[in-house]
């Protein structure tokens, strides 16, 4: 075996037999070794003796980096420099974690208050993905969803509640593309059910899973915004179906509205330019609107 798993991290040692997951795992490593020189990258040679592997197999694998737009070989120095796709996923993943740094306070204060668990879930094209589980004190919680769980979106009370944000337009996209999960994998969350769905979160003003996922975790939800309109995330609270009474279904939605504005305004103070320029979305609290009634 050659010497890259001696000079990476001992997590990152494949096991043996994997050779798929080997290969993976010594391309993760020859783009963390360019990753340590941003500006002025990496030739061949270095890559090859900081790796351990030989030049055939090192190449073999830049190859498929650049493929994938991770990595760069300039055209006149021959060095290899991180790619576009590395630059894409790095901005994806700072909004990321900032956007659960600053919900990190409206979680602990939902949980606190409600005693049950709250959740931080943003979307990814068609699907939508926990970032955070807040746990509560009830000594009987819910543990349909764990962070890094991901549904198709309108499944869940996070993800209904912004499918239910988005136009009609999207809605309907977003259900055509996931129709054939849903049918397969989902079966109480059919098309026709997502749209009953939709229609009642938006007179609502927020989300309810009636424990359509797993039958005795129900769940509400709240989307909230970026400055610009563009759907940033929901928070949504789960509990036991004997704790989630239409009382108690409201009196949870008004904290959700409650996190989801100070939310707004927080990202609305991060998102301001420090030349004072003012932004075009308000963040008051308001119902969540309608696709193309609110075009």
């Amino acid at each position: 075996m050659d010497q890259l798993e001696e000079r990476l991290p001992q997590n990152s040692v494949p096991q043996a037999g994997l050779s798929g997951s080997q290969s993976v795992d010594r391309a993760l490593g020859l783009l963390s070794l360019i990753g340590r020189e941003p500006a002025d990258g990496l030739p061949l040679g270095e890559i090859v003796s900081g790796s351990g592997l030989n030049k055939p197999t090192a190449r073999r694998l830049l190859l498929a980096l650049m493929r994938a737009g991770l990595v760069e070989q300039e055209p006149q120095t021959r060095r290899y420099c991180l790619g576009e796709q590395a630059f894409v996923l790095g901005v994806l993943a700072a909004r990321r974690h900032g956007l659960l740094e600053i919900a990190m306070d409206g979680l602990r204060r939902l949980s606190a208050e409600t005693q049950d668990t709250s959740f931080l879930t943003v979307r990814r094209e068609n699907y939508a993905i926990c970032l955070h589980r807040e746990e509560g004190t009830y000594p009987v919680r819910t543990h349909a969803l764990q962070a890094g769980d991901q549904h198709p979106l309108g499944v869940g009370a996070g993800s209904l509640a912004m499918l239910a944000a988005l136009p009609d337009d999207d809605v309907d996209r977003v259900i055509a593309a996931n129709e054939a999960v849903l049918m397969a994998r989902y079966p109480g969350f059919a098309p026709e059910a997502l749209r009953a769905d939709i229609a009642a979160t938006r007179a609502r003003g927020g989300s309810l899973n009636p424990g359509r996922l797993v039958a005795s975790s129900w769940g509400v939800g709240r989307a909230f915004r970026y400055p610009d309109g563009r759907i940033a995330g929901a928070l949504s609270i789960a509990a036991i179906d004997s704790r989630m009474l239409p009382p108690r279904q409201a009196e949870l939605s008004l904290l959700l509205a409650r996190e989801a504005e100070r939310l707004e305004a927080l990202l609305k103070q991060m998102f301001v330019s420090k030349r004072g320029s003012r932004p075009t979305i308000s963040t008051a609290l308001r119902p969540i609107e309608t696709g193309r009634a609110a075009r």
